[in-house]
């Protein structure tokens, strides 16, 4: 009994390190990052890297936003293009992902209510392991504290 007990101590102990809880988080910001990156090319023209589709302006007036689309359009695609970089990379993480969160709660408020379950609560989750527990050892973040000491 002792022994088993003993293992199961010691897999414990290795499940919850660091090692593992990197390679979550890892997980974590491709498949949060993915889904924003994947929504900004929707955006813009096919094959460039930022030029924005014109109807992205009569899809965002159709939203009926309490902000211009020619302000929120420019804004959206920027961030959908940055913030999912930064978070991938793991650099800047929480504040690349609680931006991502903002912007989560603005689709599910003001564009998209019905769906919180089916898609918005997933990506708020991600977007709160993030800004809760940082990039992990896989990433920028982790590189910059270590050359910073």
């Amino acid at each position: 009994m002792q022994r088993a007990i003993s293992l199961y101590d010691r897999t414990t102990r290795f499940l919850s390190g660091s090692l593992i809880e990197s390679g979550a988080l890892l997980l974590t910001r491709l498949s949060l990052a993915g889904v924003f990156w994947r929504s900004g090319r929707t955006k813009v023209v096919e094959g460039s890297w930022l030029q924005i589709e014109e109807t992205q302006y009569y899809l965002f007036e159709e939203f009926g936003l309490p902000v211009s689309p020619q302000i929120m359009v420019p804004m959206a695609t920027y961030a959908e293009f940055f913030l999912p970089v930064l978070v991938a990379l793991g650099l800047a993480t929480r504040l690349s992902a609680l931006a991502l969160l903002g912007m989560t709660m603005v689709i599910q408020f003001l564009v998209f209510p019905e769906a919180w379950w089916a898609t918005h609560s997933l990506w708020a989750a991600m977007a709160l392991v993030l800004v809760s527990r940082g990039a992990g050892l896989f990433s920028l973040d982790a590189l910059i504290a270590r050359v910073r000491g």
